[in-house]
């Protein structure tokens, strides 16, 4: 993998298929690909099927021409982000960059004091939405696995094993794989267990779209994501 990324990266782009054996692009990818990319024959691009497995192709004036094998990168943990609705574009940007950064999941978390308004067709415009942008993220930052978007729950709905961002918390982000971020006026008294674990995002104040990209680097750097252990060494 490590000796074909610097040809992902030169890529013209990178589109989603359902079979890499026998790829097709859609409609809507052939036009984006062709009229608003302008590629042209004998550019490189890569196909992904959204599980960890993609391949090099080159664009012809009737289709694809396949350049490289089907190589299927290392499965990453399954960590979690629970991410509070931001008002505005700020989920957005969150969403975005935490798919950047590795983080495997994001769960909308409805807490007390979410400003987004949540409910109704305002929720399944917000969802959509924050699918349709992991998915152009995915492609923009060579990613192979798709980024999950699950339906939204409560603070009640959320597992034990997660964790909450708190400013009472500590740095110990140890044997962690998921953690909850809350909206821009913070937790509620009283909206979780005292028994819950609590970590800290650092010493500063930050906001809530910037707590939420803090938290997936966190745990996509001490998961391993990013090829390097908390040593300092490179994984193998």
């Amino acid at each position: 993998m490590i000796s074909e990324w610097p040809r992902r990266v030169a890529a013209l782009t990178q589109i989603r298929v359902n079979d890499l054996e026998n790829p097709a692009l859609s409609r809507d990818d052939d036009h984006h690909l062709r009229r608003v990319l302008r590629a042209r024959d004998g550019e490189e691009i890569v196909l992904s099927d959204g599980r960890g497995s993609w391949r090099l192709a080159g664009v012809t004036s009737t289709g694809l021409d396949v350049l490289s094998d089907v190589v299927t990168d290392p499965t990453p943990v399954k960590t979690t982000l629970y991410l509070a609705p931001l008002k505005g574009e700020r989920g957005e940007w969150a969403v975005a960059k935490a798919t950047e950064v590795g983080v495997a999941r994001i769960v909308p978390l409805v807490s007390q004091r979410v400003a987004q308004k949540f409910r109704g067709e305002a929720r399944d415009k917000v969802l959509s939405r924050w699918r349709r942008i992991a998915d152009e993220t995915c492609a923009q930052c060579r990613r192979t696995y798709d980024l999950l978007i699950s339906e939204p729950v409560t603070p009640a709905e959320v597992p034990a094993r997660v964790a909450i961002a708190d400013f009472t918390g500590d740095g110990d982000w140890s044997g962690l794989t998921a953690v909850a971020v809350g909206p821009e006026g913070g937790w509620a008294p009283g909206e979780w267990d005292e028994g819950r674990r609590r970590v800290s995002l650092g010493p500063t104040v930050l906001r809530g779209e910037t707590a939420g990209v803090v938290a997936a680097a966190i745990l996509s750097f001490t998961n391993g994501s990013w090829g390097f252990s908390l040593d300092g060494r490179e994984n193998e």
